[in-house]
């Protein structure tokens, strides 16, 4: 194998593989990026066996063939290089080794035989549909932050996407909880996706995706089935497994009879509620409200660091109330409003509150309240 190609194409590339590799890995192989080179293309494949990242780019191929080098270290020398360089990449199959040349820098890799590279089994995808960058950006953004990380609930370790009827029609889904607050967002069906099997698409897949959703009107291509998922563009193909689970009957948390509602601008609230956590003790960084007409203060104290106290103006007309949450989490649903509102639906201090980004209903989270 001989092909000469760009720099900046050859670290992106590179960069989406090495990204998937698993650091810590008892399979030499699993460190290696597989590249193969035919035609006008070079194909780089990353697994790390429950995810397969392909990324195709353009090259000058000299001499067709296949080979496998580490991720990392091919990744870091890339990275190094000048801007504009032309890469070479050589490959001797005798010696197993990968020289990189550009310029007057010269590399010399060793290899692994590309029989050796796990291939992930193909999938028999019973859903094929197309969708906006943005739209599936958007699911995904909004939802992550309330993945859990707790091992033992493996189940809710990612976000669950499928097919519900909404107030706005049926509707794309995604929905992430981990028992202390829960992201619901929806988006219009796409053609063809009726029938999708509900799946829950794990952190990590979540993560990788996001590089492939970055050009606002790009079709990505989604194809789903009860074991995996994979989304691709023309150049990139991200394959996952899904996780091998059942996510629970999330309707059942969000509150549907909170009736004292608070309306504040979202960006000065989040804000504030920086601005009193600053004084909190790590340990609960709990945040106090209290409401009354048209006024919100929101206090800290912390007996080891100190107090802190804020009033913000709100729209709020109904019976005083004090309530307590962790100011971690109110302050990533803050952040998750595009609205220049959020609106806060609360019941009493002891339940669960709603938050939506003004009348907006397809993103609704929730936040379940801490004593303070």
């Amino acid at each position: 194998m001989k092909v000469s190609i760009e720099r900046a194409t050859l670290l992106k590339a590179v960069s989406q593989a090495q990204s998937v590799v698993e650091r810590r890995n008892t399979i030499p192989i699993l460190a290696n990026v597989l590249i193969e080179a035919d035609g006008d293309t070079v194909t780089f494949r990353a697994t790390d066996l429950d995810i397969e990242v392909l990324d195709r780019a353009p090259a000058m191929v000299e001499r067709a063939g296949a080979t496998t080098v580490s991720a990392v270290t091919l990744h870091e020398i890339v990275r190094k290089l000048p801007d504009g360089a032309m890469v070479q990449l050589a490959e001797d199959g005798a010696a197993g080794r990968l020289t990189v040349a550009a310029g007057r820098s010269n590399f010399n890799l060793a290899t692994l035989p590309k029989e050796d590279f796990p291939v992930m089994a193909s999938s028999e995808y019973t859903t094929n549909f197309s969708a906006k960058a943005e739209v599936l950006r958007r699911l995904f953004d909004k939802s992550k932050f309330a993945i859990s990380t707790e091992e033992t609930r493996y189940y809710l370790n990612g976000v669950y996407m499928h097919l519900a009827d909404s107030e706005e029609g049926r509707a794309l889904r995604c929905v992430a909880t981990d028992g202390h607050r829960l992201a619901r967002i929806d988006a219009p069906l796409p053609d063809s996706a009726e029938g999708m099997p509900g799946v829950i698409v794990p952190r990590k897949t979540v993560g990788e995706l996001r590089k492939l959703l970055d050009e606002d009107d790009m079709d990505i291509n989604v194809s789903v089935s009860e074991t995996k998922v994979r989304f691709a563009t023309p150049n990139i193909t991200l394959t996952s497994k899904v996780i091998d689970g059942t996510f629970p009957d999330y309707s059942r948390v969000i509150p549907m009879g909170n009736t004292r509602r608070l309306e504040v601008d979202a960006s000065e609230f989040a804000k504030a509620v920086d601005r009193v956590a600053t004084v909190s003790s790590e340990r609960s960084r709990a945040v106090k409200l209290q409401l009354d007409e048209d006024r919100l203060v929101l206090s800290v104290n912390a007996p080891d660091s100190g107090a802190a106290e804020e009033e913000l103006a709100v729209a709020y007309g109904d019976e005083p109330l004090e309530i307590g949450f962790n100011a971690k989490y109110l302050l990533e649903i803050a952040s998750q409003v595009d609205r220049e509102n959020a609106v806060f639906m609360f019941n009493s201090s002891g339940d669960p509150t709603l938050m939506r980004e003004g009348s907006d209903t397809s993103a609704v989270y929730v936040v379940m309240p801490m004593r303070v």
